[in-house]
């Protein structure tokens, strides 16, 4: 009995913090529209209102910008305040975003949209994130892996039935539902997070070299090594943001979007199609890719994928005219693409640790931000090039950075971090960071 009783607490802790981990996923599921679902409703809008596509693809930067460069503070909310009342927050934000959308007939209104979604979607994205790093340190990457995993491939579950509602009922009716629909359930699962206290945390992955010192998010920005990670961050990142966006446009002006594909006896267009299993592939790549550096290291598994994602690129800009062939290049752009965003998040707490994880994430995840400044250019570039010249520079870019990760950021980690860890300078660290504000919250 004694026996049992001793083991309850931390398998209590155990079962809670997996708990968290799906409450996390559901949230990210239910915000995943807001970015993956939005070429859906490119062509319709313009062909309502008779707005360019680049004009509409503004308000994607637009969101993306505002998603990924407000996390920091968000995630400095979460670290204060904890996770729940910012994933309220984010709610409320992801449904009046899509709700002021189908009112939309200017485009102010709808970049107006663009930012009340891009704050809402920060809020729960960064918390999420966040929250997950703090919850595992021990198993970082699978635990950031499967919380991404939620964002990426939770639009697969719905862009088949927004898309149908679209044709059915037109697309403002869409915007409509689903912002309501989706703000909702957030709302309620806001309610059940919370973070891990003293007694709820686990020991750190002891097989690779980690941080023994928490950094603060200004001390982290002052390191070289942080920028290294950033511009690695933001070159990958590219290509992928540049692929989700313009996907449909790209479809459209190759002859194959409305190719009818069956699958399961159910018959639905080329891009519906490959959107959908685009998402699945990108949410499975999340933990799988996270489990895998868990185990052979964060920038062996960059240098690996990296190098697939460009060659995916390549292989689009190749064969992309053939149905099949672009919906299996599609889908390998997103499988090698989606990793990032678990592997980046760990590689950070590994480094800077775990205290100010959601705010250290944060900071790094506004890379993505910046990498959408590109999305636009990507028009500009297939003006001049094709498309063919957005798939090459996407392509050499990744590869760089794959070879990067390996020959130029592990050797500087590992110096990095080896030196950083010394008695002496942990115990240096620890007293200056006692002087920053207690942070307090579930």
């Amino acid at each position: 009995m004694d026996d049992i009783t001793q083991r309850t607490p931390a398998h209590a802790a155990g079962v809670n913090r997996w708990c968290q981990l799906v409450i996390g996923m559901l949230c990210m599921a239910l915000v995943a529209n807001l970015q993956y679902a939005w070429t859906l409703f490119v062509t319709p809008m313009s062909t309502r209102h008779h707005w360019s596509d680049a004009s509409i693809q503004l308000a994607f930067s637009i969101f993306i910008l505002t998603e990924t460069w407000l996390v920091p503070i968000e995630g400095w909310l979460v670290d204060k305040f904890g996770p729940r009342p910012v994933v309220a927050g984010g709610a409320v934000c992801a449904g009046l975003a899509w709700v002021i959308d189908s009112y939309a007939t200017s485009l102010p209104h709808l970049y107006v949209a663009a930012v009340v979604g891009g704050i809402g979607a920060g809020c729960v994205y960064g918390t999420c994130v966040g929250n997950a790093l703090k919850w595992f340190p021990d198993r970082r990457g699978l635990a950031a892996g499967l919380t991404a995993a939620g964002f990426g491939a939770g639009a697969a579950v719905t862009v088949i039935p927004i898309a149908g509602m679209i044709v059915r009922s037109g697309y403002e009716q869409a915007f409509f539902f689903f912002g309501i629909l989706q703000g909702v359930c957030m709302l309620g699962l806001a309610m059940l997070l919370k973070k891990p206290d003293a007694r709820q945390a686990k020991a750190p992955n002891k097989k690779f070299i980690v941080t023994k010192v928490d950094y603060t998010p200004g001390q982290m920005i002052k390191t070289p090594l942080f920028w290294v990670i950033y511009v690695s961050f933001v070159a990958v990142a590219a290509g992928g943001l540049m692929a989700t966006a313009q996907l449909g446009p790209i479809a459209k002006d190759w002859g194959l979007a409305r190719i009818p594909m069956s699958f399961f006896g159910l018959t639905v267009p080329l891009l519906t199609a490959t959107l959908s299993i685009d998402n699945i592939c990108n949410g499975f790549t999340r933990p799988l890719c996270g489990f895998i550096s868990d185990k052979i290291g964060r920038e062996n598994t960059m240098f690996v994928i990296f190098i697939g994602e460009g060659l995916a690129l390549l292989g689009l800009m190749e064969y992309g005219s053939n149905p099949y062939a672009f919906m299996t290049f599609a889908a390998l752009i997103f499988l090698f693409w989606g990793e990032i965003f678990s592997i980046f998040p760990a590689i950070c707490a590994d480094t800077f640790g775990s205290k100010y994880a959601a705010a250290n994430a944060g900071t790094l995840y506004t890379a993505k931000g910046t990498a959408s400044l590109l999305v636009p250019l990507a028009s500009v570039l297939s003006a001049t090039g094709g498309w063919s010249l957005v798939f090459t520079v996407s392509a050499v870019v990744t590869i760089a950075a794959a070879i990067a990760a390996k020959f130029i950021l592990a050797p500087m980690r590992a110096r990095w971090i080896g030196l950083r860890n010394q008695p002496a300078v942990v115990a240096n660290s620890q007293t200056r960071l006692n002087h920053w504000p207690e942070q307090t919250g579930e």
